[in-house]
């Protein structure tokens, strides 16, 4: 079977799904577009549900080795290129396009693997990531949304993802745990943004934003900053409990549910090649996913 472990599955679904939409709802509805504010406070909230859990022996976190966790702030930087970018592309673009190009980081993967490490790739996954490539190439040309800074943001997220992907793929000490390298992109983002804020001008424009003392806006960003760390905590369950395979199914799972359930709470205009291109990408992350349960 694709997918095991159902309740965990499912409630990894859940999370992925209140997740991406809290944050749609304060980024395009809410209008709240600081990131250096608001990826600050969801990674600040993050890091500290994380620190009180491995304080009170919930979670289990090791930082014994200094130079693991120097080695690793590269990957961190990463990290807040893919929420930064993230952040302003998802508060211009809809959920579904957005996930088809956030699912385009597979390309650069892919690519490394075949043509810097020389491994042998599958003909499929070849054509998986050929799929998800023409998807997020062609949505800008059909997409009668089109907006020129979302797109921008949106490649500058994929790349940073790939990059990640590729630098974790390439970085495996054992004395780091997901967890553990999770906490130091948690500390450096909040560090990082924290320090971004006045010279982006997030930091004072933000006061005159008109919901903010509005309960409602309030509610949305605890709302954002719990489930994104319960979204993390889900997630690295799942890996540790799954196959890659299986866990590349039940992620898919939660995309094709989140897009799906989209267009029927934010608003999204599509016409046939629009939706041909969401398909298409679909299809790669299909293939995909059977590469990933087969091992080919």
């Amino acid at each position: 079977m694709y997918l095991k472990r159902p309740a965990g599955g499912l409630a990894f679904c859940l999370f992925y799904l209140a997740s991406c939409f809290t944050n749609k709802y304060v980024l395009s509805v809410l209008k709240f577009t600081y990131p250096t504010l608001f990826q600050g406070w969801q990674t600040l909230v993050g890091g500290l549900l994380l620190h009180v859990s491995w304080k009170l022996g919930w979670v289990e976190i090791s930082l014994c080795s200094r130079s693991d966790i120097l080695s690793w702030l590269p990957a961190s930087a990463l990290f807040v290129g893919i929420i930064y970018a993230g952040s302003r592309a998802l508060s211009r673009l809809p959920i579904p396009v957005f996930l088809t190009v956030h699912n385009a980081a597979e390309v650069i993967t892919c690519g490394f693997q075949k043509f810097v490490q020389k491994e042998q790739t599958s003909l499929l996954k070849v054509c998986s990531s050929l799929f998800l490539l023409v998807a997020a190439v062609c949505l800008p040309l059909c997409d009668t949304q089109f907006d020129p800074n979302g797109y921008l943001w949106a490649f500058i997220h994929l790349i940073c993802l790939g990059a990640y992907k590729v630098f974790h793929k390439l970085w495996k000490p054992s004395s780091l745990s997901d967890l553990d390298q999770q906490y130091i992109n948690y500390v450096f983002s909040v560090v990082l943004l924290a320090s971004a804020s006045h010279p982006a001008g997030d930091l004072f424009t933000a006061l005159d934003f008109p919901f903010l003392y509005f309960y409602r806006f309030h509610g949305s960003c605890c709302a954002s900053g719990l489930l994104g760390f319960f979204l993390m905590l889900h997630t690295a369950k799942l890996k540790n409990s799954t196959t890659s395979g299986q866990y590349a199914a039940w992620s898919f799972l939660a995309k094709v549910i989140t897009a799906s359930l989209s267009p029927l709470f934010f608003v999204m205009t599509a016409n046939i090649l629009t939706i041909s291109c969401l398909v298409i990408g679909g299809v790669g992350e299909v293939l995909l996913v059977y590469t990933e349960r087969t091992g080919t």
